[in-house]
C-alpha cells in the first residue's frame, strides 16, 4: 500500500568536481511545472522496522522545510513512502519500476539495508537519482547513486583503535545478520582489530527474525571475548541485548556497534544497555547549534511525543536536503555537495565525506557522547 504525505513547505553550495566517479546522468524529465513526487523507501514492518517512524518523520520535516523556500526548482515536493523491509520489498520494487516508467516519481530517497539497495539500482539503471542514506560498506557504483552515509572506514577504523586503547579490549566476538552489510563491515574490522593488537575468537552471521536469542548469546559467551562487535539490525538488535543483560554478561564483555541507535536502547530497556558503545555520525543527544536547531524544528513540526530522533531518520532529513541541493537551479550540481543537515557534513564522492564520527556510550534510553573521533 502506498501512503502519501503532501507537505508545504532548502540547501545550497557550489561545486566544481564530478560526482561519485560516473557522469551525472541527463535527467531531463525535471524540466516542466507539477510537484516533485519523491519515493521515500524506509522499512515500515520486519526487524527494521523499528525505525520506520523516526525516518517518516525526519522525512517531513525536511519536505517542510524544503517546500517552505520554494520546493525544488521551484516545484512542491510530494513525498510517497513506501515499505522496503527486505521480507516484503518485491512489492515496492514493482511500484518504485513503474513509477519511473511512467515518469511518476523523480527521485528516491531510501534508508534501508543494503540488499534492497542492490536491488533498487538494478530497476533504477540510474535513470532518476536515488539517495541512499544511511551507512552502509562503501564501494557503490551504480549510475545515479548517492551513497552519502558513513562507511567502515570512517566509522570502524578510528572506533576499534579508540575503544581497544581506552578498554584495553583485545579478544573480540563479530555477530551480525546474514547479509551483505555486515560481513563487508566485519572483514573490514578484522584488519583493524589486529592491527590494534586484537584478535577474533567468535564470528557468526544469523538470518533475518532471530529464533533463539538465548543460544546465540550463550554461543557468543562461551568464546570469552572482551568485546562483541554487534551488528544486527534493529529488533534483532533488542532481543540479543536483551539476553545479554538478563545473563549480566555486560559484566565482563563489552558491547560496540556502528548500527544501534536510540530506538533500539528505548525497546531494549535500560537493563540490557549497560556498557553498550555506538560509533556514529548523528546521537539525539549532540549538543551542537545545528543540532539544538533541528530537534528544535522537528518538536514543533511533530510535538513533543514524537518519534524519538537517531542517526537512521536524520539521515533521511539529510537525504532529502542533499537531492534538493543536488537539483539546485537548471542542472545537476557538481561536487562537493553541502547540505542541510543535523551535524554538519560535505559530499565528495560516495566514498568521501567529511563528516564528524562520534563515540557514545549508552546511557539507559539515550547516548552520552564521549568524544568526537573524526
Amino acid at each position: 500500500m502506498i501512503q502519501r504525505s503532501m507537505l508545504r513547505h532548502g540547501a545550497g553550495g557550489r561545486g566544481y568536481t564530478p560526482l561519485s566517479g560516473f557522469d551525472v546522468p541527463d535527467w531531463s524529465y525535471f524540466r516542466g511545472a507539477g510537484r516533485n513526487r519523491i519515493a521515500v523507501m524506509v522499512p515500515m514492518s520486519g526487524s527494521a522496522g523499528i525505525w520506520g517512524p523516526s525516518c517518516i518523520s525526519c522525512a517531513q520535516l525536511a519536505a517542510d522545510e524544503i517546500n517552505r523556500h520554494r520546493g525544488i526548482g521551484d516545484r512542491e515536493v510530494e513525498l510517497v513512502f513506501l515499505d522496503a523491509d527486505d521480507s516484503v520489498v518485491d512489492s515496492a520494487v514493482e511500484t518504485i519500476a513503474g513509477l519511473v516508467d511512467d515518469g511518476g516519481v523523480s527521485a528516491v530517497v531510501g534508508m534501508h539495508v543494503s540488499s534492497v539497495r542492490q536491488r533498487l539500482n538494478e530497476v533504477l539503471r540510474g535513470r532518476i537519482p536515488y539517495v541512499y542514506t544511511p551507512l552502509y560498506e562503501g564501494n557503490e557504483r551504480a549510475p545515479g547513486c548517492f551513497a552519502i552515509g558513513e562507511t567502515p572506514a570512517e566509522q570502524l577504523a578510528p572506533a576499534i583503535r579508540r575503544l581497544a586503547e581506552t578498554l584495553k579490549v583485545r579478544r573480540w566476538a563479530l555477530v551480525g545478520n546474514d547479509y551483505v552489510w555486515p560481513r563487508a563491515s566485519h572483514r573490514f574490522a578484522k584488519d583493524r582489530i589486529a592491527e590494534a593488537g586484537g584478535q577474533v575468537v567468535f564470528e557468526t552471521y544469523v538470518p533475518f527474525g532471530i529464533e533463539e536469542p538465548v543460544e546465540l548469546v550463550e554461543r557468543v559467551a562461551a568464546a570469552k571475548p572482551d568485546i562483541v562487535l554487534l551488528s544486527l539490525i534493529g529488533q534483532e538488535a533488542v532481543e540479543f541485548n536483551r539476553v545479554f543483560g538478563a545473563m549480566r554478561l555486560d559484566r565482563s564483555i563489552v558491547r560496540f556497534s556502528t548500527a544501534i541507535e536510540e530506538n533500539v536502547l528505548l525497546a531494549t530497556g535500560a537493563d540490557g544497555t549497560r556498557r553498550l558503545y555506538a560509533a556514529s555520525a548523528y546521537f539525539a543527544s549532540l549538543r551542537s547549534d545545528a543540532n539544538l536547531s533541528f530537534v528544535e524544528r522537528y518538536r514543533t513540526l511533530h510535538g513533543e511525543r514524537a518519534p524519538v530522533l537517531n542517526a537512521l531518520g536524520q539521515s533521511i532529513y539529510e537525504g532529502m536536503h542533499f537531492y534538493s541541493a543536488l537539483r539546485d537551479g537548471k542542472r545537476a550540481r557538481r561536487a562537493p555537495i553541502v547540505y542541510r543537515s543535523a551535524r554538519g557534513g560535505t559530499y565528495f564522492d560516495n566514498e568521501r565525506k567529511a563528516n564528524p564520527i562520534y563515540l557514545a556510550r549508552a546511557d539507559e534510553h539515550l547516548f552520552s557522547v564521549i568524544e568526537r573521533l573524526v
